[in-house]
């Protein structure tokens, strides 16, 4: 026997199973935690135009390839989905500007807001008083310090990147005891760096490997060729280069050349599409990058399209759009390179 959200009772038969999944998928939960109810939770109805839904978003400056890229995504989709009205806010690195921008859609009453804070813990206090308003918060990689400041909150995965990275290195140079490890990390007091070389360090001691080089940059092309300058000065041989950014890796494969140093392979980080054509090309010291998604704001449009439609995540039985969603850090290498380029950015 089976509990249906209306408090009846049914005997589930062989002929009838297939209409159990769709019957949960169709459902949703009232906010206050109640029996479900019915909701356009199948995949027919989350494409299917809905009531319109007015969406705010605000995100950085594009001063970055990877961040221009967050923000054309969130664009583009919004401007693909009919019953939204995206809203875009100048994008900006100045916490003070971004905090006027939510106030903003706060008093037009946006139906949800996505927001890419240029200092997470800053904007807290102003994401806080959206959802006290009744307007719910997707908050895209850059965290609050407050869980209570978000309805859903969607990230790239750092420490996986890391991770990532060094279970690809430690796959190729695992049988060599004394292999050398380089790493070029971006911006060294940022706790996404901190992370990713934490994950970088833990995957490499799995095989018995450390990093025994590592210049850290500033996620620019002069900084990452400056940094890469120095570390091939100090170490006369290298086996392999985690470089955590694909926009500083142009400084850095320009450093490479000119020092015509070519013993070592390096792995990339963010997946730009320049990275890609190379390794694709197979005649760079690139032969891979680990993915940090350019994707998350437009993501985030999607996801608060469904909120502020009272719908949910078809392919998931769960009949609210989760709390937290956190996207996977892949390698992209010449074996899967293709899977992965419609989604790549420019750098």
């Amino acid at each position: 026997m089976l509990a249906v959200p209306s408090g009846r009772k049914m005997l589930i038969t062989t002929g009838a199973l297939l209409a159990v999944g769709a019957l949960i998928t169709g459902c949703s939960s009232d906010s206050s935690g109640g029996s479900a109810q019915p909701s356009n939770a199948s995949s027919e109805g989350n494409a299917a135009a809905g009531d319109e839904v007015v969406i705010g978003f605000s995100g950085p400056a594009a001063d970055h390839g990877w961040l221009g890229a967050i923000n054309s995504a969130a664009i583009a989709q919004g401007d693909s989905l009919e019953d939204v009205d995206l809203r875009v806010a100048e994008g900006t690195n100045d916490a003070n500007l971004q905090i006027s921008q939510v106030e903003q859609f706060i008093n037009d009453k946006v139906d949800a807001i996505v927001l890419l804070p240029t200092d997470g813990a800053a904007l807290t206090a102003v994401a806080t008083k959206a959802m006290d308003a009744g307007i719910p918060v997707i908050n895209v990689d850059r965290e609050f310090s407050s869980p209570a400041a978000a309805r859903t909150t969607i990230l790239g995965d750092n420490y996986g990147m890391g991770r990532s990275a060094g279970e690809y290195i430690c796959e190729r140079l695992g049988d060599k005891p004394d292999a050398v490890v380089a790493e070029i990390p971006g911006v060294d007091s940022l706790p996404l760096t901190q992370d990713r070389s934490e994950g970088f360090a833990d995957a490499l001691k799995t095989c018995g490997l450390d990093v025994d080089n590592r210049v850290p940059a500033d996620f620019t092309v002069a900084g990452g060729e400056a940094a890469a300058s120095q570390l091939l000065a100090a170490a006369p041989k290298i086996d392999a280069i985690w470089n955590h950014d694909d926009d500083q890796g142009h400084g850095v494969l320009a450093a490479i050349d000119s020092a015509g140093r070519d013993e070592f392979f390096m792995v990339g980080g963010a997946g730009s599409k320049n990275a890609m054509d190379l390794i694709k090309g197979g005649e760079s010291v690139l032969e891979a990058t680990v993915l940090y998604p350019s994707t998350q704001a437009a993501d985030g449009v999607r996801l608060a399209r469904l909120i502020a439609q009272d719908k949910a995540m078809s392919d998931l039985v769960e009949v609210e759009v989760p709390k937290r969603i956190v996207l996977n850090a892949p390698v992209v290498t010449s074996d899967n390179v293709d899977q992965y380029l419609p989604t790549a950015f420019s750098s």
